[in-house]
Protein backbone atom coordinates (compact mmCIF):
# COMPACT_ATOMS: atom_id res chain seq x y z
CA UNK A 1 0.00 0.00 0.00
CA UNK A 2 1.48 3.53 -1.15
CA UNK A 3 1.84 5.98 1.70
CA UNK A 4 -0.35 8.13 1.89
CA UNK A 5 0.88 12.15 2.84
CA UNK A 6 -0.63 15.36 3.94
CA UNK A 7 -0.13 18.58 5.91
CA UNK A 8 -0.01 18.91 9.30
CA UNK A 9 -3.08 20.79 11.40
CA UNK A 10 -2.96 21.73 14.78
CA UNK A 11 -5.26 19.18 16.10
CA UNK A 12 -2.70 16.34 15.13
CA UNK A 13 -0.01 17.64 17.78
CA UNK A 14 -0.77 14.35 20.00
CA UNK A 15 -0.38 12.20 17.10
CA UNK A 16 3.52 13.96 16.52
CA UNK A 17 4.19 13.90 19.43
CA UNK A 18 3.56 10.46 20.21
CA UNK A 19 5.39 9.27 16.89
CA UNK A 20 8.57 11.77 17.78
CA UNK A 21 8.76 9.84 21.80
CA UNK A 22 8.64 6.63 19.96
CA UNK A 23 11.79 7.62 17.99
CA UNK A 24 13.11 9.02 21.30
CA UNK A 25 13.04 6.11 22.85
CA UNK A 26 14.75 4.76 19.73
CA UNK A 27 17.44 7.47 19.29
CA UNK A 28 18.46 8.18 23.19
CA UNK A 29 16.78 5.25 25.19
CA UNK A 30 13.53 7.52 26.65
CA UNK A 31 10.72 9.80 25.45
CA UNK A 32 11.65 13.35 26.09
CA UNK A 33 9.37 15.07 23.43
CA UNK A 34 6.83 17.21 25.38
CA UNK A 35 3.23 18.05 23.87
CA UNK A 36 3.52 22.00 23.72
CA UNK A 37 6.87 21.75 22.18
CA UNK A 38 5.14 20.01 19.38
CA UNK A 39 2.32 22.75 19.51
CA UNK A 40 4.73 25.27 19.81
CA UNK A 41 6.05 24.16 16.32
CA UNK A 42 2.68 23.57 14.69
CA UNK A 43 2.13 27.31 15.59
CA UNK A 44 4.83 29.15 14.70
CA UNK A 45 4.65 32.58 12.61
CA UNK A 46 7.18 31.34 10.07
CA UNK A 47 5.32 27.99 9.42
CA UNK A 48 2.54 27.66 6.87
CA UNK A 49 1.40 24.41 7.68
CA UNK A 50 -0.34 23.81 4.22
CA UNK A 51 3.00 24.01 2.41
CA UNK A 52 5.60 23.34 5.25
CA UNK A 53 4.27 20.53 7.04
CA UNK A 54 3.88 17.07 5.95
CA UNK A 55 2.60 13.51 7.73
CA UNK A 56 2.93 10.35 6.18
CA UNK A 57 1.06 7.61 6.95
CA UNK A 58 0.89 3.86 6.65
CA UNK A 59 -2.62 2.90 6.65
CA UNK A 60 -3.99 4.61 9.85
CA UNK A 61 -0.40 4.78 11.30
CA UNK A 62 1.41 7.87 11.86
CA UNK A 63 5.56 6.94 10.12
CA UNK A 64 6.93 9.85 9.20
CA UNK A 65 6.54 13.86 10.26
CA UNK A 66 8.51 17.15 8.28
CA UNK A 67 8.06 20.56 9.22
CA UNK A 68 10.21 23.26 7.66
CA UNK A 69 10.25 26.82 8.42
CA UNK A 70 11.99 30.66 7.48
CA UNK A 71 13.66 32.39 10.80
CA UNK A 72 16.49 34.16 7.52
CA UNK A 73 14.18 36.18 5.54
CA UNK A 74 17.11 35.60 3.10
CA UNK A 75 18.33 31.97 1.75
CA UNK A 76 18.85 30.04 5.09
CA UNK A 77 15.78 27.57 5.50
CA UNK A 78 15.38 25.11 8.52
CA UNK A 79 13.83 21.45 8.41
CA UNK A 80 12.42 19.15 10.49
CA UNK A 81 12.24 15.58 9.45
CA UNK A 82 11.17 12.41 11.64
CA UNK A 83 10.82 8.84 10.19
CA UNK A 84 10.36 4.98 12.02
CA UNK A 85 12.27 2.47 11.22
CA UNK A 86 11.22 0.21 8.42
CA UNK A 87 9.55 3.05 6.39
CA UNK A 88 12.61 4.84 4.55
CA UNK A 89 10.23 5.37 1.82
CA UNK A 90 8.07 7.43 3.50
CA UNK A 91 11.30 9.74 5.08
CA UNK A 92 12.24 9.77 0.97
CA UNK A 93 8.37 11.36 0.44
CA UNK A 94 9.00 14.05 3.16
CA UNK A 95 12.65 14.85 1.26
CA UNK A 96 11.04 15.10 -1.80
CA UNK A 97 8.32 17.75 -0.80
CA UNK A 98 11.08 19.53 1.45
CA UNK A 99 13.71 19.98 -1.42
CA UNK A 100 10.82 21.24 -3.54
CA UNK A 101 9.30 23.13 -1.10
CA UNK A 102 12.45 24.94 0.27
CA UNK A 103 13.49 27.06 -2.97
CA UNK A 104 10.28 28.37 -3.14
CA UNK A 105 10.63 29.83 0.30
CA UNK A 106 13.82 31.07 -0.35
CA UNK A 107 12.60 32.70 -3.85
CA UNK A 108 10.33 34.82 -1.78
CA UNK A 109 12.77 36.27 0.62
CA UNK A 110 14.73 37.45 -2.75
CA UNK A 111 17.53 34.87 -2.69
CA UNK A 112 18.71 32.90 -5.76
CA UNK A 113 19.08 29.83 -3.51
CA UNK A 114 17.73 27.83 -0.56
CA UNK A 115 20.90 26.88 2.20
CA UNK A 116 18.71 24.05 4.09
CA UNK A 117 19.82 22.72 7.61
CA UNK A 118 18.47 19.71 9.32
CA UNK A 119 19.43 18.12 12.97
CA UNK A 120 19.57 14.53 13.78
CA UNK A 121 20.24 12.35 15.93
CA UNK A 122 23.93 10.93 14.99
CA UNK A 123 22.26 7.22 15.24
CA UNK A 124 18.97 8.44 13.68
CA UNK A 125 16.18 6.29 12.65
CA UNK A 126 16.41 7.63 9.23
CA UNK A 127 18.90 5.63 7.01
CA UNK A 128 21.35 8.54 6.06
CA UNK A 129 23.06 6.99 3.14
CA UNK A 130 19.69 7.74 1.48
CA UNK A 131 20.25 12.18 1.92
CA UNK A 132 24.27 11.70 1.43
CA UNK A 133 22.82 10.28 -2.23
CA UNK A 134 21.30 13.81 -2.06
CA UNK A 135 23.87 15.71 -1.63
CA UNK A 136 23.69 16.52 2.08
CA UNK A 137 26.40 16.67 4.09
CA UNK A 138 27.07 17.24 8.07
CA UNK A 139 28.35 20.64 8.50
CA UNK A 140 28.14 20.73 12.58
CA UNK A 141 28.09 18.31 15.27
CA UNK A 142 26.17 19.21 18.79
CA UNK A 143 26.51 17.58 21.98
CA UNK A 144 23.22 17.39 24.81
CA UNK A 145 24.74 17.23 27.87
CA UNK A 146 22.74 16.45 31.11
CA UNK A 147 23.86 16.42 35.24
CA UNK A 148 21.69 15.52 38.21
CA UNK A 149 20.56 17.99 40.50
CA UNK A 150 21.24 17.52 44.76
CA UNK A 151 18.95 20.00 46.32
CA UNK A 152 21.89 20.08 49.63
CA UNK A 153 24.54 19.84 47.32
CA UNK A 154 23.36 22.56 44.71
CA UNK A 155 22.45 25.86 47.06
CA UNK A 156 22.70 28.88 45.39
CA UNK A 157 26.43 29.84 44.66
CA UNK A 158 27.79 32.97 46.56
CA UNK A 159 28.07 36.39 44.82
CA UNK A 160 31.54 37.35 44.43
CA UNK A 161 32.47 41.16 45.57
CA UNK A 162 32.22 43.75 42.30
CA UNK A 163 29.83 41.30 40.55
CA UNK A 164 25.61 41.76 41.00
CA UNK A 165 23.57 39.01 39.45
CA UNK A 166 19.45 39.96 38.90
CA UNK A 167 16.70 37.83 37.82
CA UNK A 168 14.79 39.29 34.76
CA UNK A 169 12.16 41.32 36.11
CA UNK A 170 10.77 44.38 33.52
CA UNK A 171 10.40 44.76 29.92
CA UNK A 172 13.95 46.47 30.18
CA UNK A 173 15.36 43.65 31.39
CA UNK A 174 14.18 41.44 28.87
CA UNK A 175 15.41 44.10 25.93
CA UNK A 176 18.74 43.96 28.00
CA UNK A 177 18.85 39.87 27.86
CA UNK A 178 17.67 40.23 23.92
CA UNK A 179 20.81 42.80 23.53
CA UNK A 180 23.37 40.61 25.96
CA UNK A 181 22.10 37.93 23.36
CA UNK A 182 22.93 39.29 20.17
CA UNK A 183 26.36 40.56 21.13
CA UNK A 184 27.83 37.22 23.12
CA UNK A 185 26.73 35.10 20.17
CA UNK A 186 27.54 37.66 17.02
CA UNK A 187 29.99 35.07 15.07
CA UNK A 188 29.17 31.74 16.27
CA UNK A 189 27.83 29.13 13.65
CA UNK A 190 24.39 29.56 12.59
CA UNK A 191 24.00 32.86 14.55
CA UNK A 192 21.12 34.85 12.65
CA UNK A 193 20.12 38.67 14.22
CA UNK A 194 16.84 38.89 15.35
CA UNK A 195 15.17 42.08 16.16
CA UNK A 196 13.59 42.19 19.72
CA UNK A 197 10.07 41.65 18.69
CA UNK A 198 11.14 39.09 16.78
CA UNK A 199 13.61 37.40 19.47
CA UNK A 200 10.56 37.72 22.08
CA UNK A 201 8.59 35.50 19.93
CA UNK A 202 11.65 32.54 19.40
CA UNK A 203 11.52 32.43 23.33
CA UNK A 204 7.72 32.20 24.27
CA UNK A 205 7.83 35.03 25.85
CA UNK A 206 4.46 35.63 26.49
CA UNK A 207 5.02 31.98 28.67
CA UNK A 208 8.50 31.89 29.30
CA UNK A 209 9.43 31.62 33.21
CA UNK A 210 11.14 35.40 33.40
CA UNK A 211 11.98 34.28 36.90
CA UNK A 212 14.50 31.63 35.48
CA UNK A 213 16.48 34.64 33.64
CA UNK A 214 19.30 35.90 35.10
CA UNK A 215 21.81 38.78 34.31
CA UNK A 216 25.17 39.34 35.82
CA UNK A 217 26.71 42.67 35.62
CA UNK A 218 30.29 43.66 36.74
CA UNK A 219 31.05 47.14 37.83
CA UNK A 220 33.71 47.81 35.10
CA UNK A 221 31.72 46.47 31.81
CA UNK A 222 27.85 46.82 33.41
CA UNK A 223 25.28 44.15 32.42
CA UNK A 224 27.89 41.23 30.65
CA UNK A 225 26.09 37.70 30.71
CA UNK A 226 22.84 36.33 30.76
CA UNK A 227 21.67 32.50 31.40
CA UNK A 228 18.08 31.62 30.27
CA UNK A 229 16.08 28.65 31.69
CA UNK A 230 12.75 26.44 31.47
CA UNK A 231 11.41 24.66 33.76
CA UNK A 232 8.73 23.23 31.14
CA UNK A 233 9.99 19.99 30.04
CA UNK A 234 8.92 16.83 31.64
CA UNK A 235 12.38 15.07 31.33
CA UNK A 236 14.66 17.69 32.70
CA UNK A 237 15.11 21.42 33.70
CA UNK A 238 16.74 23.00 30.51
CA UNK A 239 19.32 25.78 29.64
CA UNK A 240 18.96 27.07 26.49
CA UNK A 241 20.66 30.11 26.30
CA UNK A 242 23.91 30.72 28.27
CA UNK A 243 25.64 33.84 26.78
CA UNK A 244 28.95 36.61 27.73
CA UNK A 245 30.31 39.21 25.85
CA UNK A 246 34.15 38.73 24.70
CA UNK A 247 34.82 41.54 27.12
CA UNK A 248 33.74 39.93 29.93
CA UNK A 249 34.83 35.95 29.73
CA UNK A 250 37.29 34.66 31.96
CA UNK A 251 36.25 36.04 35.35
CA UNK A 252 33.70 33.38 36.17
CA UNK A 253 31.07 34.49 35.18
CA UNK A 254 29.36 32.04 32.75
CA UNK A 255 29.77 29.30 36.06
CA UNK A 256 27.86 31.84 38.68
CA UNK A 257 25.06 31.82 36.18
CA UNK A 258 25.42 28.11 35.27
CA UNK A 259 25.21 27.19 39.49
CA UNK A 260 22.50 29.76 40.05
CA UNK A 261 20.53 28.04 37.04
CA UNK A 262 21.75 24.39 39.28
CA UNK A 263 20.27 25.86 42.59
CA UNK A 264 17.25 26.96 41.17
CA UNK A 265 15.95 24.06 39.69
CA UNK A 266 17.18 21.53 43.01
CA UNK A 267 15.22 24.03 44.53
CA UNK A 268 11.83 22.83 42.64
CA UNK A 269 12.58 18.65 42.76
CA UNK A 270 14.19 18.79 39.61
CA UNK A 271 16.51 15.78 39.58
CA UNK A 272 18.17 16.97 36.42
CA UNK A 273 19.32 19.49 34.55
CA UNK A 274 20.25 19.74 30.52
CA UNK A 275 21.63 22.03 27.95
CA UNK A 276 23.16 21.99 24.08
CA UNK A 277 26.89 22.93 23.07
CA UNK A 278 28.34 22.91 19.80
CA UNK A 279 31.56 20.70 19.94
CA UNK A 280 33.30 23.19 18.08
CA UNK A 281 33.09 26.34 20.43
CA UNK A 282 35.76 28.56 20.08
CA UNK A 283 34.59 30.33 23.76
CA UNK A 284 35.40 27.29 26.07
CA UNK A 285 32.11 26.37 26.44
CA UNK A 286 32.39 22.73 26.60
CA UNK A 287 34.83 22.56 29.03
CA UNK A 288 33.50 24.80 31.04
CA UNK A 289 30.48 22.75 31.08
CA UNK A 290 32.54 20.04 31.89
CA UNK A 291 33.97 21.39 34.84
CA UNK A 292 30.69 21.74 36.27
CA UNK A 293 29.37 18.16 35.87
CA UNK A 294 27.76 18.08 32.58
CA UNK A 295 28.33 15.04 30.47
CA UNK A 296 27.28 14.19 26.98
CA UNK A 297 23.42 12.42 26.72
CA UNK A 298 23.64 12.23 23.29
CA UNK A 299 25.20 13.67 20.22
CA UNK A 300 23.47 15.47 16.96
CA UNK A 301 24.82 16.02 13.70
CA UNK A 302 23.58 19.13 11.53
CA UNK A 303 23.00 18.37 8.13
CA UNK A 304 23.32 20.89 5.07
CA UNK A 305 22.06 21.11 1.45
CA UNK A 306 21.52 23.63 -1.00
CA UNK A 307 18.98 24.07 -3.22
CA UNK A 308 18.73 26.18 -6.35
Amino acid sequence: MPYALRPARPADAPAVTDLLNDIDRIEIGRPETDLHTVETDLTRPDVRLQSDSWLAFDGDRLVAYGLLWDESGGERVDVDHYVLPGHQDAGQLLFDAMERRAPARARENGAHRAVVHLHLNTRPTLDTSLIERRGWRVVRRYHVLQRPLDAAADAAPEVPPGVRLRPCTDEADRARVHALHQAAFAGHFDFRPRPCEQWLNDVDAEVLDWSLVWIASTGELGDAGFLMARDDREAMGWIPRLGVLREARGQGLAGLLLRTAFAAFAARGRATVGLGVDTANDTGAPALYARHGLEVHYAVATWETVLT
